[in-house]
């Protein structure tokens, strides 16, 4: 399937294959952005972490495979999203929510340490904060894809298919 790229793309003029509707060669670094989405979109949703990660549902990680997804090939937990406007950040605002959901995060991650269980983070008196950062995070980055943020996460396996099929 493909659609006529938006005109906030930076690639105007030329077709791009469709992820969900988001369209996957938007941005140069798709990829990249598809995992940090996929990880603010599960560290945004409470309920989706109390019926998914809390109950230990397979398919989807959990809290620190998240985390990893969020900064694994961005190396965000060493510099700011601001180095990425343009390649997975469509702009300075992006760039900035996404930087504070992180450092959010993983400073939680840090006092409760990556193999805690996940009520540890849930539980965690700064939890609730962290999750309206991924919030703000998801929403404008869904938005910037024309997409719905308030639909359920993929689960993993769907993640991989979708950035292994463009």
């Amino acid at each position: 399937m493909t659609v006529q790229a938006s005109e906030n793309s930076s690639r105007r003029g030329r077709r791009s294959s469709t992820m969900g509707g988001m369209p996957v060669n938007d941005m140069p670094w798709w990829r990249w952005r598809s995992n940090v989405r996929s990880a603010l979109h599960m560290l945004s949703d409470p309920g989706f972490q109390r019926d998914v990660w809390l109950a230990g549902v397979d398919g989807y990680g959990d809290v620190t495979d998240a985390v990893y997804r969020l900064v694994e090939d961005t190396w965000l937990d060493h510099w700011s999203a601001e180095k990425y406007v343009g390649t997975i950040f469509r702009d300075a605002q992006e760039a900035a929510l996404v930087d504070t959901a992180v450092l959010r995060v993983l400073r939680i991650m840090h006092q409760v340490g990556p193999d805690a269980p996940v009520a540890a983070y849930l539980e965690h008196e700064a939890w609730p904060e962290a999750v309206r950062a991924a919030r703000e995070a998801h929403v404008r980055l869904a938005a910037g894809d024309g997409e719905e943020p308030d639909t359920v996460p993929r689960s993993l396996d769907v993640l991989q298919i979708m950035t292994r099929s463009a």
